[in-house]
């Protein structure tokens, strides 16, 4: 192998690598009743994609085989994602049914509750 693909090699698994730290780009949109989050992550399956809330923290992780034999893959093989979804309201989540997964775009819409708790003042 040439130092031409070697360092081609090199610039794709960093490219990956950055891809995988930064992206994939995600939408949060406040609608009425909740938060709705969009992300684009085409080429996942639907069962190798989980999600997890932490307060206001939506973590997204998911995961794909690379092609055995494939000479270049810039798409990432796997994903790491912290969306901090925005103050206000309280977070319903035990209204949080589940996410669709539809031509490469997760969509979640997370109910949020107006209801503020009352703090007495004694």
């Amino acid at each position: 192998m040439g130092i031409l693909e070697d360092a081609a090699r090199g610039i794709e698994g960093r490219a990956r690598e950055f891809y995988e730290f930064v992206m994939p780009p995600a939408d949060v949109i406040e609608e009425e009743g909740g938060i709705r989050v969009l992300v684009d992550m085409p080429g996942f399956e639907r069962e190798r994609i989980s999600l997890s809330l932490h307060g206001r923290v939506l973590r997204v992780r998911a995961e794909r085989d690379v092609p055995e034999g494939a000479v270049t893959s810039q798409r990432p093989a796997r994903l790491d994602k912290e969306v901090r979804l925005p103050p206000g309201g309280s977070l319903d989540e035990d209204a949080i049914g589940s996410a669709r997964y539809a031509d490469g775009v997760l969509d979640l819409l997370l109910p949020v509750s107006d209801d503020a708790r009352q703090i007495p003042v004694g």
